[in-house]
Protein backbone atom coordinates (compact mmCIF):
# COMPACT_ATOMS: atom_id res chain seq x y z
CA UNK A 1 0.00 0.00 0.00
CA UNK A 2 1.22 3.23 -0.94
CA UNK A 3 1.50 6.11 1.79
CA UNK A 4 0.42 8.88 -0.59
CA UNK A 5 -2.87 11.18 -0.91
CA UNK A 6 -4.12 12.67 -3.69
CA UNK A 7 -6.51 16.25 -3.16
CA UNK A 8 -8.63 17.04 -6.04
CA UNK A 9 -9.91 20.43 -5.50
CA UNK A 10 -13.04 21.18 -7.45
CA UNK A 11 -11.88 24.93 -8.04
CA UNK A 12 -14.64 27.02 -8.99
CA UNK A 13 -16.67 25.68 -5.75
CA UNK A 14 -14.08 26.99 -3.69
CA UNK A 15 -13.16 30.64 -5.74
CA UNK A 16 -16.42 30.83 -5.45
CA UNK A 17 -16.21 30.65 -1.61
CA UNK A 18 -13.13 32.38 -1.34
CA UNK A 19 -15.37 35.41 -3.31
CA UNK A 20 -17.70 35.74 -1.01
CA UNK A 21 -15.81 34.60 1.97
CA UNK A 22 -13.57 37.02 2.12
CA UNK A 23 -14.28 41.12 1.28
CA UNK A 24 -13.14 42.84 -1.52
CA UNK A 25 -12.24 45.86 0.74
CA UNK A 26 -9.10 43.39 2.05
CA UNK A 27 -8.49 42.02 -1.17
CA UNK A 28 -7.49 44.22 -3.75
CA UNK A 29 -4.64 44.87 -5.73
CA UNK A 30 -2.27 48.15 -5.77
CA UNK A 31 -4.37 49.52 -8.92
CA UNK A 32 -7.71 48.81 -6.58
CA UNK A 33 -8.86 45.78 -8.79
CA UNK A 34 -10.24 42.67 -6.27
CA UNK A 35 -8.65 40.07 -5.59
CA UNK A 36 -10.02 38.71 -2.70
CA UNK A 37 -11.18 35.13 -4.77
CA UNK A 38 -7.78 35.18 -5.81
CA UNK A 39 -6.25 35.65 -2.04
CA UNK A 40 -9.17 33.20 -0.48
CA UNK A 41 -8.54 30.43 -3.11
CA UNK A 42 -4.35 30.48 -2.27
CA UNK A 43 -5.30 30.69 1.37
CA UNK A 44 -7.50 27.59 1.20
CA UNK A 45 -5.22 25.84 -0.52
CA UNK A 46 -1.96 26.55 1.64
CA UNK A 47 -4.39 25.44 4.73
CA UNK A 48 -5.57 22.47 2.88
CA UNK A 49 -1.95 21.49 2.70
CA UNK A 50 -0.84 21.46 5.75
CA UNK A 51 -3.72 20.03 7.69
CA UNK A 52 -4.71 17.54 5.14
CA UNK A 53 -0.81 16.73 3.98
CA UNK A 54 -1.32 15.31 -0.02
CA UNK A 55 1.67 14.15 -1.74
CA UNK A 56 -0.50 14.79 -5.36
CA UNK A 57 -3.15 18.06 -5.51
CA UNK A 58 -4.97 18.89 -8.88
CA UNK A 59 -7.08 21.74 -9.27
CA UNK A 60 -9.59 20.07 -11.02
CA UNK A 61 -11.66 23.22 -13.62
CA UNK A 62 -14.58 23.42 -15.72
CA UNK A 63 -14.41 24.02 -19.29
CA UNK A 64 -17.50 23.65 -20.33
CA UNK A 65 -19.51 24.11 -16.81
CA UNK A 66 -23.01 23.40 -19.07
CA UNK A 67 -22.18 20.45 -21.25
CA UNK A 68 -24.27 19.76 -24.06
CA UNK A 69 -24.81 16.14 -23.35
CA UNK A 70 -26.88 17.21 -20.09
CA UNK A 71 -28.37 19.97 -21.73
CA UNK A 72 -29.62 17.86 -24.69
CA UNK A 73 -30.63 15.12 -22.21
CA UNK A 74 -32.32 17.88 -19.51
CA UNK A 75 -33.18 21.50 -21.47
CA UNK A 76 -33.49 22.83 -17.79
CA UNK A 77 -30.46 21.76 -16.81
CA UNK A 78 -28.52 24.95 -14.83
CA UNK A 79 -30.87 26.57 -17.49
CA UNK A 80 -31.82 29.57 -15.15
CA UNK A 81 -27.91 30.13 -14.80
CA UNK A 82 -27.44 31.38 -17.89
CA UNK A 83 -27.23 35.22 -18.14
CA UNK A 84 -26.70 35.67 -21.91
CA UNK A 85 -25.06 34.45 -25.29
CA UNK A 86 -21.90 35.80 -26.72
CA UNK A 87 -19.37 34.78 -29.38
CA UNK A 88 -16.68 32.89 -28.74
CA UNK A 89 -14.05 35.21 -29.21
CA UNK A 90 -15.35 36.85 -25.48
CA UNK A 91 -13.01 37.84 -23.29
CA UNK A 92 -12.53 35.33 -19.95
CA UNK A 93 -13.30 38.51 -18.10
CA UNK A 94 -16.78 38.09 -18.68
CA UNK A 95 -17.24 34.63 -17.59
CA UNK A 96 -15.86 31.25 -15.41
CA UNK A 97 -16.37 29.52 -17.98
CA UNK A 98 -14.44 30.99 -20.99
CA UNK A 99 -10.50 29.24 -20.86
CA UNK A 100 -7.82 30.87 -19.21
CA UNK A 101 -6.61 31.66 -22.67
CA UNK A 102 -9.40 33.79 -23.40
CA UNK A 103 -11.32 31.28 -26.11
CA UNK A 104 -14.37 29.62 -25.74
CA UNK A 105 -14.33 26.21 -24.16
CA UNK A 106 -15.61 24.41 -27.11
CA UNK A 107 -14.60 27.03 -29.62
CA UNK A 108 -19.07 27.78 -30.57
CA UNK A 109 -21.08 30.06 -29.12
CA UNK A 110 -20.92 30.01 -25.67
CA UNK A 111 -23.91 30.01 -22.64
CA UNK A 112 -22.13 32.11 -20.19
CA UNK A 113 -23.08 31.42 -16.61
CA UNK A 114 -24.17 34.54 -14.26
CA UNK A 115 -20.65 35.53 -12.38
CA UNK A 116 -20.48 38.46 -10.01
CA UNK A 117 -18.80 40.98 -12.34
CA UNK A 118 -16.02 41.15 -10.04
CA UNK A 119 -15.24 37.57 -10.09
CA UNK A 120 -14.89 37.01 -13.58
CA UNK A 121 -11.92 39.23 -13.77
CA UNK A 122 -10.27 37.33 -11.30
CA UNK A 123 -10.66 33.78 -12.98
CA UNK A 124 -7.74 33.86 -15.25
CA UNK A 125 -5.38 35.41 -12.41
CA UNK A 126 -6.06 32.50 -10.33
CA UNK A 127 -5.20 30.13 -13.84
CA UNK A 128 -1.74 32.10 -13.94
CA UNK A 129 -0.74 31.61 -10.71
CA UNK A 130 -1.80 27.98 -10.29
CA UNK A 131 0.84 27.96 -13.77
CA UNK A 132 3.22 29.19 -11.84
CA UNK A 133 3.46 27.50 -8.40
CA UNK A 134 3.43 24.07 -10.43
CA UNK A 135 -0.43 22.93 -9.36
CA UNK A 136 -1.73 21.22 -12.32
CA UNK A 137 -4.57 22.25 -13.40
CA UNK A 138 -6.82 20.24 -15.13
CA UNK A 139 -10.35 20.72 -17.73
CA UNK A 140 -11.86 18.51 -20.32
CA UNK A 141 -12.89 19.77 -23.48
CA UNK A 142 -17.08 19.51 -22.85
CA UNK A 143 -17.15 18.60 -19.15
CA UNK A 144 -17.39 19.90 -16.14
CA UNK A 145 -15.42 19.88 -13.60
CA UNK A 146 -17.28 17.36 -11.19
CA UNK A 147 -16.64 15.20 -14.57
CA UNK A 148 -12.65 15.99 -14.79
CA UNK A 149 -12.33 14.47 -10.91
CA UNK A 150 -14.86 11.72 -11.46
CA UNK A 151 -11.95 10.41 -13.56
CA UNK A 152 -8.89 10.89 -12.11
CA UNK A 153 -10.96 9.02 -9.12
CA UNK A 154 -12.03 6.25 -11.78
CA UNK A 155 -8.06 5.87 -12.66
CA UNK A 156 -7.19 5.80 -9.28
CA UNK A 157 -9.32 3.36 -8.34
CA UNK A 158 -8.69 1.23 -11.48
CA UNK A 159 -4.94 0.98 -10.40
CA UNK A 160 -3.63 -2.47 -8.30
CA UNK A 161 -4.46 -1.97 -4.65
CA UNK A 162 -0.62 -1.38 -3.77
CA UNK A 163 -0.05 1.07 -5.83
CA UNK A 164 -3.83 2.98 -5.42
CA UNK A 165 -3.50 6.22 -3.04
CA UNK A 166 -6.80 7.69 -1.21
CA UNK A 167 -8.08 10.57 -2.77
CA UNK A 168 -10.01 13.16 -1.03
CA UNK A 169 -12.59 15.36 -3.09
CA UNK A 170 -12.73 19.12 -1.32
CA UNK A 171 -16.01 20.76 -2.86
CA UNK A 172 -18.93 22.32 -1.88
CA UNK A 173 -20.86 20.58 -4.17
CA UNK A 174 -23.51 16.95 -2.88
CA UNK A 175 -23.43 15.92 -6.49
CA UNK A 176 -19.73 14.66 -5.67
CA UNK A 177 -20.68 12.32 -3.11
CA UNK A 178 -21.45 9.57 -5.46
CA UNK A 179 -18.04 9.45 -5.48
CA UNK A 180 -17.57 7.98 -1.89
CA UNK A 181 -15.96 4.83 -1.33
CA UNK A 182 -14.59 3.20 1.43
CA UNK A 183 -13.19 0.57 -0.12
CA UNK A 184 -10.94 2.49 -2.62
CA UNK A 185 -10.71 5.13 0.26
CA UNK A 186 -12.04 7.87 -1.68
CA UNK A 187 -13.73 10.47 0.59
CA UNK A 188 -15.60 14.05 0.32
CA UNK A 189 -14.45 16.97 2.12
CA UNK A 190 -16.92 19.39 1.85
CA UNK A 191 -17.03 22.43 2.77
CA UNK A 192 -20.43 23.21 4.23
CA UNK A 193 -18.87 24.50 7.69
CA UNK A 194 -15.78 26.03 5.93
CA UNK A 195 -12.29 25.45 4.97
CA UNK A 196 -11.19 25.12 8.67
CA UNK A 197 -14.46 22.91 9.56
CA UNK A 198 -14.47 20.54 6.63
CA UNK A 199 -17.05 17.76 6.61
CA UNK A 200 -15.84 14.35 5.89
CA UNK A 201 -18.01 12.88 4.09
CA UNK A 202 -17.44 8.75 4.14
CA UNK A 203 -19.76 5.79 3.92
CA UNK A 204 -20.94 6.26 7.10
CA UNK A 205 -21.85 9.97 6.85
CA UNK A 206 -23.87 8.85 4.26
CA UNK A 207 -25.54 6.24 5.60
CA UNK A 208 -26.37 8.73 8.63
CA UNK A 209 -27.51 11.71 6.57
CA UNK A 210 -29.00 9.99 3.28
CA UNK A 211 -29.78 6.67 4.37
CA UNK A 212 -27.93 5.10 1.66
CA UNK A 213 -25.68 2.57 1.03
CA UNK A 214 -22.72 3.69 -1.50
CA UNK A 215 -22.04 6.61 -3.59
CA UNK A 216 -24.16 5.20 -6.57
CA UNK A 217 -27.08 4.75 -4.32
CA UNK A 218 -26.97 8.56 -3.34
CA UNK A 219 -26.59 9.32 -7.25
CA UNK A 220 -29.55 7.26 -7.75
CA UNK A 221 -31.54 9.05 -4.72
CA UNK A 222 -30.70 12.73 -6.33
CA UNK A 223 -31.78 11.58 -9.50
CA UNK A 224 -35.40 11.06 -8.01
CA UNK A 225 -35.33 13.59 -5.75
CA UNK A 226 -33.99 16.49 -8.21
CA UNK A 227 -32.09 19.62 -7.84
CA UNK A 228 -33.56 22.83 -8.13
CA UNK A 229 -30.11 24.45 -7.69
CA UNK A 230 -28.82 22.57 -11.30
CA UNK A 231 -32.56 22.66 -12.67
CA UNK A 232 -33.00 19.27 -12.64
CA UNK A 233 -37.26 18.83 -11.82
CA UNK A 234 -36.89 15.18 -9.70
CA UNK A 235 -39.93 12.86 -9.81
CA UNK A 236 -42.87 15.51 -8.51
CA UNK A 237 -43.98 14.18 -5.30
CA UNK A 238 -41.09 12.10 -4.39
CA UNK A 239 -38.73 14.14 -1.72
CA UNK A 240 -35.17 12.68 -0.65
CA UNK A 241 -36.34 10.61 2.17
CA UNK A 242 -38.56 8.74 -0.29
CA UNK A 243 -35.94 8.46 -2.49
CA UNK A 244 -33.68 6.35 -0.32
CA UNK A 245 -36.02 4.25 0.87
CA UNK A 246 -37.21 3.40 -2.85
CA UNK A 247 -33.14 3.11 -3.79
CA UNK A 248 -32.62 0.70 -0.61
CA UNK A 249 -36.15 -1.33 -1.04
CA UNK A 250 -35.22 -1.88 -4.40
CA UNK A 251 -31.17 -1.50 -4.95
CA UNK A 252 -30.97 0.89 -7.32
CA UNK A 253 -32.51 3.00 -9.71
CA UNK A 254 -32.64 0.58 -12.56
CA UNK A 255 -34.40 -1.74 -9.64
CA UNK A 256 -36.75 0.75 -8.59
CA UNK A 257 -38.04 1.44 -12.53
CA UNK A 258 -38.40 -2.15 -13.10
CA UNK A 259 -40.64 -2.29 -9.83
CA UNK A 260 -42.52 0.54 -11.60
CA UNK A 261 -42.82 -0.86 -15.08
CA UNK A 262 -43.95 -4.52 -13.09
CA UNK A 263 -46.74 -2.81 -11.08
CA UNK A 264 -44.76 -4.25 -7.83
CA UNK A 265 -47.14 -4.13 -5.10
CA UNK A 266 -44.28 -2.72 -2.93
CA UNK A 267 -45.35 0.85 -4.37
CA UNK A 268 -48.06 2.63 -3.34
CA UNK A 269 -50.45 4.03 -5.92
CA UNK A 270 -49.25 7.24 -5.83
CA UNK A 271 -45.91 6.44 -6.39
CA UNK A 272 -46.44 4.07 -9.33
CA UNK A 273 -48.49 7.10 -10.79
CA UNK A 274 -45.51 9.31 -10.27
CA UNK A 275 -42.67 7.33 -11.09
CA UNK A 276 -44.52 6.09 -14.29
CA UNK A 277 -45.44 10.16 -15.32
CA UNK A 278 -42.06 11.02 -14.96
CA UNK A 279 -40.52 8.38 -17.27
CA UNK A 280 -39.18 10.45 -19.70
CA UNK A 281 -36.87 12.41 -17.24
CA UNK A 282 -35.88 8.74 -15.36
CA UNK A 283 -35.24 7.54 -18.79
CA UNK A 284 -32.43 10.53 -19.10
CA UNK A 285 -31.44 11.88 -15.37
CA UNK A 286 -28.93 9.04 -14.96
CA UNK A 287 -26.73 10.54 -17.72
CA UNK A 288 -27.07 14.44 -16.07
CA UNK A 289 -26.41 13.11 -12.57
CA UNK A 290 -23.71 10.84 -12.77
CA UNK A 291 -20.01 12.14 -13.04
CA UNK A 292 -18.51 11.08 -16.21
CA UNK A 293 -15.54 8.32 -15.46
CA UNK A 294 -13.79 8.62 -19.01
CA UNK A 295 -13.82 12.35 -19.49
CA UNK A 296 -10.41 13.16 -22.06
CA UNK A 297 -8.26 14.49 -18.84
CA UNK A 298 -4.72 14.92 -19.80
CA UNK A 299 -2.50 12.72 -17.60
CA UNK A 300 0.24 15.27 -16.08
CA UNK A 301 2.69 14.91 -13.63
CA UNK A 302 0.33 15.92 -9.68
CA UNK A 303 3.23 15.21 -7.68
CA UNK A 304 3.26 18.30 -5.12
CA UNK A 305 5.72 20.51 -6.17
CA UNK A 306 7.88 20.95 -3.56
CA UNK A 307 9.20 24.20 -5.44
CA UNK A 308 7.13 26.99 -7.76
CA UNK A 309 7.60 26.12 -11.41
CA UNK A 310 8.17 29.61 -12.55
CA UNK A 311 9.69 31.59 -9.40
CA UNK A 312 10.22 34.66 -11.43
CA UNK A 313 6.57 34.49 -12.95
CA UNK A 314 5.31 33.89 -9.26
CA UNK A 315 6.98 36.86 -7.81
CA UNK A 316 5.85 39.37 -11.10
CA UNK A 317 2.05 37.67 -9.73
CA UNK A 318 2.76 39.07 -6.25
CA UNK A 319 3.47 42.46 -7.03
CA UNK A 320 1.18 42.93 -9.71
CA UNK A 321 -1.86 41.61 -7.98
CA UNK A 322 -0.58 42.38 -4.28
CA UNK A 323 -1.06 39.07 -3.19
CA UNK A 324 2.44 38.32 -1.93
CA UNK A 325 1.44 37.34 1.13
CA UNK A 326 -1.40 34.41 0.03
CA UNK A 327 1.36 33.30 -2.19
CA UNK A 328 4.27 33.26 0.40
CA UNK A 329 1.63 30.99 2.48
CA UNK A 330 1.17 28.44 -0.20
CA UNK A 331 4.86 28.15 -1.24
CA UNK A 332 5.73 27.13 2.28
CA UNK A 333 2.62 25.11 2.66
CA UNK A 334 4.40 22.95 -0.30
CA UNK A 335 8.18 23.29 1.12
CA UNK A 336 7.27 21.39 4.11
Amino acid sequence: MTHGRLLLLDTASLYFRAYFGVPESVGRAPDGSPVNAVRGLLDMIARLVVDRRPTRLVACWDDDWRPAFRVEAIPSYKAHRVAAEVPAEVSTEVSAKVSADGSAADGGPTSIEEVPDTLAPQVPVIAEVLAALGIPRLGAPGFEADDVIGTLVARERAKPADERDPVDVVTGDRDLFQLVDDETHVRVLYTVKGIKDLEVVDLARLRERYDVESGAAYADMAALRGDPSDGLPGVPGIGEKTAAALVRRYGSLDGVLAARDAGDRGLTAMQLRRLTEAADYLAVAPKVVRVAHDAPVADVDDRLPATPADPDALVALAERWGIASSITRVVTALAR
